[in-house]
């Protein structure tokens, strides 16, 4: 039987890269060539054309900074920090609402959390990941994960994302 890492909320790491297979793969599906802007990354994990570092402080910045970053037919890459997820999915919430700002969201799926009934649900494209995800190249991440899609009409699907 195999063991699952021990749970640490908050205090595992937090800035794991997402592996570019499952990026291009939501690429693909997005039917764009390449993410506009990451909103939570570093030079060495971007996975956009531009970023967002800790530095710059995405959620300090107002929902129109983060609307110029993507441009008016970009879509916004976002692999929050894990350890809380609220202030992000609010955050991609009111800028789509407020800007239309596309941008796809990778988080647990925490469907039960109060972070989703009043940021995703109804409000993006919910996109349950059949295949779990490995973020450290080693072992799959102990939970299952949804992207969010904020700019498609919102709904809930299963996305078998290895075979797209």
């Amino acid at each position: 039987m195999a063991r699952m890492p021990k749970q640490r909320p908050g205090r595992s790491k937090q800035n794991y890269a997402t592996p570019w297979e499952f990026v291009h793969r939501v690429e693909t599906r997005l039917g764009i060539a390449r993410f506009q802007h990451d909103f939570a990354a570093d030079v060495t994990n971007s996975k956009g054309i531009t970023h967002f570092d800790i530095k710059a402080n995405a959620l300090s910045l107002p929902s129109l900074e983060w609307r110029w970053s993507v441009g008016p037919t970009g879509w916004g890459w976002l692999n929050p920090p894990y350890a809380n997820i609220e202030p992000w999915a609010q955050m991609c919430y009111e800028t789509y609402l407020k800007h239309g700002t596309r941008i796809a969201l990778l988080v647990p799926a925490s469907v039960g959390s109060n972070w989703f009934r009043d940021y995703v649900f109804g409000a993006a494209k919910v996109l349950a990941l059949n295949g779990r995800i490995s973020f450290d190249g080693i072992a799959p991440y102990p939970k299952d994960c949804m992207l969010c899609l904020y700019g498609e009409k919102a709904g809930f699907d299963v996305w078998n994302w290895r075979t797209a």
